[in-house]
């Protein structure tokens, strides 16, 4: 994919996940997470909802009137739980937030590309983990909703599940959605960055021959050793053995003298010819 069509997939990565977060935020003052009906006529009949708050209660005229619950620490450990994942939610989801809009390619905030992909990528983790806080929440509730209703050694007043709870899953589930595209595509391009780079050649002999290279004198490039290779002894130079153990750089030969050539010149026609092989 280009630039492009990556900067596209992650506005409709954002406005998923934002869309699904403002589902989820939207339920927390909803009454209607369980409701039941009392009464056998349309006249008589009162209507008990509840939340993650209060308890409501209202009749055929429309007047309804909610109570919050009067004591949190008589609250059950369930309660407490999903308010605490709720709360997480919505404050992960916020986050999630900020970071995409900091790491999108068309808003040009995070800095290089590199950086903005490794935001992003942030951003999906934040509201993966936003989004399934939610989901645990609301199908947490609903199941526990459903096991009291088909219980049929549970007395007390049995309710179903309100609207709420589906709105949440709504909202968690498109969370989800968008949060793994934008995992997927953010993470291909920032860890595969991080890992593509490449090693810095040394001038070091001694660095290249631990890596399982060798150093050549007049180029000083790095040639790698295939890994079925076998071991290969390599003969320096006298001058760039002795530079090496006295760590200073190697001074440049001075120009040759007349005299000089003239002797190297009968020294190569009287000498037999070196076999490179013995060097190896």
């Amino acid at each position: 994919m280009n630039r492009t069509e990556i900067m596209y997939m992650e506005i409709g990565c954002f406005l998923c996940c934002f869309c699904g977060w403002v589902l989820n935020c939207s339920t927390l003052p909803t009454e209607y997470w369980n409701f039941s009906e009392v009464g056998d006529t349309v006249v008589t009949t009162v209507n008990y909802f509840s939340n993650l708050w209060m308890d409501c209660v209202s009749d055929t005229t429309g007047v309804s009137d909610c109570k919050y619950y009067p004591s949190m620490m008589a609250l059950p450990v369930f309660l407490h739980v999903c308010r605490a994942l709720t709360i997480v939610s919505v404050i992960l989801g916020f986050w999630g937030a900020v970071l995409t809009l900091i790491g999108m390619k068309c808003t040009k905030i995070g800095g290089s590309e590199l950086a903005n992909a490794r935001v992003m990528f942030a951003a999906a983790l934040t509201y993966l983990a936003s989004g399934f806080s939610g989901m645990v929440v609301y199908s947490w509730w609903g199941h526990k909703t459903r096991a009291q209703y088909v219980d049929q050694n549970y007395k007390p007043q049995k309710f179903e599940i309100g609207a709420a709870v589906f709105v949440g899953w709504g909202g968690s589930s498109l969370i989800i959605a968008g949060s793994a595209v934008m995992c997927y595509f953010s993470g291909k391009e920032g860890l595969r960055s991080s890992s593509n780079r490449s090693q810095t050649p040394t001038e070091s002999y001694i660095t290249a021959t631990s890596r399982g290279g060798y150093l050549t004198a007049p180029t000083r490039t790095i040639y790698m050793k295939p890994a079925s290779s076998r071991h290969t002894t390599v003969i320096l130079p006298s001058r760039v053995q002795t530079s090496l153990e006295n760590k200073r750089p190697i001074q440049p030969q001075r120009p040759q003298t007349e005299m000089h050539r003239t002797h190297n010149n009968w020294i190569n026609r009287t000498s037999a010819p070196t076999n490179m092989d013995s060097y190896v």
